[in-house]
């Protein structure tokens, strides 16, 4: 399945790229999968997973909901300021 993936603040950096399009692997059905396998492809991001999270068309997800072809997927750190 493919999908959009747009990388934001720190994840960009770690990433090196803002944006990628990404054949998923077939396993990779929800967001908590495809968060292992945002892992495993950034491996500088694991420490961060725990704090991320995912937009997925434009709206926050849940661990739990179910990607579909052509979504499209933000990730984003954190964010601090005032």
């Amino acid at each position: 399945m493919n999908v959009e993936v747009l990388y934001f603040a720190g994840a960009r950096d770690i990433s090196g790229k803002d944006r990628e399009s990404v054949d998923l692997p077939a396993q990779v059905k929800s967001i908590a999968s495809f968060l292992l396998w945002l892992s495993d492809r950034y491996p500088d991001l694991t420490p961060h997973i725990p704090s991320l999270r995912i937009a997925r068309n434009e709206t926050f997800a849940d661990n739990d909901d179910l990607l579909a072809a052509n979504d499209v997927l933000a990730v984003i750190p954190p964010v601090a300021g005032g």
